[in-house]
């Protein structure tokens, strides 16, 4: 690998591109081979639930999204 002197200025900002690039990773979704719903793309592993536990969790946005509000100050960041 080059040392990062010896590239050119585009080099690098194309290097920096595709560093930002690789952490935003985009959500998505896949049937699992047990007919779950498997959400790829917010951490190491992918979070898996079945269609009912879906909907109920969907039903619950607007309190979830309250209770993070309400305990913003205790509650970390990570994209």
């Amino acid at each position: 690998m080059a040392i990062l002197q010896d590239l050119s200025q585009q080099q690098l900002i194309e290097m920096v591109q595709r560093l930002q690039a690789r952490g935003q990773r985009k959500a998505t979704l896949k049937v699992s081979d047990k007919g779950a719903v498997s959400m790829y793309g917010l951490g190491r592993f992918p979070v898996t639930l079945y269609r009912g536990q879906w909907e109920r969790l969907l039903d619950m946005a607007q309190d979830i999204r309250d209770f993070i509000e309400d305990n913003s100050d205790r509650l970390s960041v990570k994209e």
